[in-house]
């Protein structure tokens, strides 16, 4: 990865458009989800698969930067709200995982509370935010599965301090209604189950099979660096890979995930750790 790599500065557009141009891709995909509607995954709580593929947890409640604490609790009220479309979901051999055609539109009349929400890398709120938790979640667990990713967006914006990161930066998934979405696929001869709950302090979950694992799965990042650009700011640089080890014969090999470039919205020179 070149260590000069350029990034243009980010456009602002008027809320107008913006407005518009969100309902023309979100009737858009609705088509699209009515042609494919026998191809998308199903809830079936009754099945309870054998085999742990992998699990994952994340903290509920996490201070932020000039972020109110209410917003982070509504969250919790939201991804409760969520999961309850997604939990028992199950995976057939040639299905499709969609977090958005489960969950569908979140709105108020459901429930659904101001939360924490991303517009051009700064901090707002909106009715069902936070929910990007349950993204990254889903994305961090179906790494480490047979699973295959075919619709996954990054964060364009780096815009938090690290503060006890554990797994790399850019492993997340954002979440926009229903354009920007977490789809996966199952090209296995598996059959998958999705496992969700919260806690009184963690989201939690689970990818389960009716087969024993083959392969172990491993995460990691190379190429870390950041980035001065021309017009003043800095963005942030990564490779993630995954490294696939066949469990009779420890042979692995190494595929790349993504490679990752994001806006800072703080400077990389201060002080993380207080």
């Amino acid at each position: 990865m070149s260590q000069q790599i350029s990034i243009p500065k980010p456009i602002h557009r008027g809320k107008l458009r913006t407005f518009f141009g969100k309902e023309y891709f979100i009737l858009k995909r609705r088509m699209l989800w009515w042609l494919k509607r026998n191809s998308f995954a199903k809830q079936n709580p009754k099945v309870d698969l054998p085999f742990i593929v992998f699990a994952h947890q994340s903290v509920l409640l996490r201070p932020l930067k000039d972020v109110d604490m209410h917003l982070q609790q509504n969250k919790v009220t939201n991804l409760r709200i969520a999961i309850q479309h997604l939990n028992g979901i199950v995976i057939q051999p040639g299905e499709t995982f969609s977090i958005w055609k489960n969950v569908g539109r979140t709105s108020a009349s459901k429930g659904y509370l101001p939360g924490l929400t991303l517009e051009n890398g700064k901090v707002s709120q909106g009715i069902g935010g936070g929910l990007c938790q349950l993204g990254n979640l889903l994305y961090w667990m179906v790494l480490h599965s047979p699973l295959t990713i075919t619709e996954r967006w990054r964060h364009g914006f780096d815009v938090f301090p690290d503060v006890n990161r554990t797994i790399p930066f850019a492993c997340g998934a954002t979440l926009s209604y229903n354009y920007v979405d977490l789809q996966f696929t199952n090209t296995t001869t598996e059959t998958f189950h999705i496992h969700l709950w919260l806690d009184e302090t963690h989201l939690h979950g689970s990818i389960r099979s009716d087969k024993a694992p083959k392969h172990s799965y491993e995460i990691f990042e190379t190429d870390h660096h950041f980035v001065q650009q021309w017009w003043g700011g800095y963005t942030r640089h990564n490779r993630i890979w995954k490294r696939i080890t066949e469990l009779n014969s420890n042979e692995s090999r190494d595929e790349l995930v993504s490679e990752n470039n994001a806006i800072m919205m703080y400077s990389p020179l201060i002080d993380n750790t207080k």
